[in-house]
């Protein structure tokens, strides 16, 4: 096994200087939000105690995964419905650098990124992102406040209580509900909407005889009888056996 003495101290002198690096990089908006930490910061912070003991890194493997998903969104401009393409590109990176000592010893060391644009900049933002956490986890950089799934026991988590449904309170039969309305002197004796759709959405020929009994004051009215009689061919009368 080759001997990395003078590689492993300087790895280790740049943990000793390095403490940590907070979280000054606000992603997104809302509710949505995060704290993350910048490239900035882990190229400015690391990389100066890099130098310090000797040490640089290169990138020597790229490999690459894309997808592009396109789509058009319809929007109103000047009373006009204007169609536009959109795009996402969604790109994945596995890499490779070169962490190399003054001494002449090196180690490869990997890193992995993703990263979402709607033009060209996706592939930007993934090396970018590997790069950071190539660097930071070689080095055992703690970053802001370090959230560790395993701090709580699963026994002490809160177990969600199930909400109880509301309950069902079925709706009246048609007929019944215009028979009320007539009560309350809420339908005019003119055929109003209400009766219309209410004939309308009878689903046996039962209740469309209730609504023709419960509005004796619409038999003369033309539209009424119409739409009784419409409806109501759409459930004949059942044939009587002879005997």
């Amino acid at each position: 096994m080759e001997n990395k003495a003078n590689l492993a101290k300087a790895i280790i002198a740049v943990m000793k200087d390095v403490a940590g690096i907070e979280k000054s990089l606000t992603v997104g908006t809302g509710n949505s939000s995060y704290k993350g930490v910048s490239d900035k910061d882990v190229k400015n912070i690391i990389g100066k105690a890099m130098a310090k003991h000797g040490l640089c890194v290169m990138p020597i493997n790229v490999e690459a995964k894309s997808q592009i998903d396109r789509w058009e969104e319809t929007s109103q401009w000047n009373g006009q419905a204007q169609v536009k393409t959109k795009q996402s590109v969604f790109i994945e990176v596995t890499t490779q650098y070169l962490l190399l000592h003054e001494s002449g010893e090196s180690q490869v060391i990997a890193g992995y990124g993703n990263g979402v644009d709607t033009q060209d900049k996706a592939a930007g933002k993934a090396t970018t992102y590997s790069l950071k956490n190539a660097l930071l986890y070689t080095f055992m950089v703690p970053t802001g406040e370090i959230d560790d799934a395993d701090k709580t026991h699963s026994d002490d988590m809160p177990v969600p209580q199930r909400k109880a449904q509301p309950k069902q309170v079925p709706e009246p039969p048609i007929a019944d509900r215009v028979a009320n309305m007539q009560n309350q002197g809420r339908v005019n004796p003119e055929l109003s909407k209400v009766i219309s759709d209410a004939i309308i959405a009878c689903k046996s020929r039962a209740e469309v005889t209730a609504i023709y009994n419960a509005n004796k004051e619409l038999h003369n009215n033309e539209k009424f009888m119409n739409l009784i009689q419409a409806k109501s061919a759409e459930y004949p009368k059942p044939e009587t056996s002879k005997a």
